[in-house]
């Protein structure tokens, strides 16, 4: 059980890492340095599909990690 539950929780991690890449949220190189003029537009479509996708991975990824700390005793 120990090792399904750690093998569940690495594809997650990978799958939540790979969504979080994928999204778009200030794509031009100024913006990594805190220039100004950069806009947010809303979420529509694929990318907002993408953005709950991220945070019901997300709460997988933490229900792995506590039900793995539950079994583990």
């Amino acid at each position: 059980m120990k090792d399904f539950l750690s093998i569940c929780q690495i594809l997650v991690a990978v799958l939540l890492v790979v969504f979080i890449l994928l999204q778009q949220r200030g794509t031009a190189l100024g913006s990594a340095f805190g220039s100004e003029g950069s806009f947010y537009s809303t979420q529509r479509g694929l990318q907002k599909k993408l953005f709950l996708a991220t945070w019901v991975l997300l709460v997988v990824f933490i229900v792995l990690a506590l039900s793995g700390i539950l079994f583990s005793k």
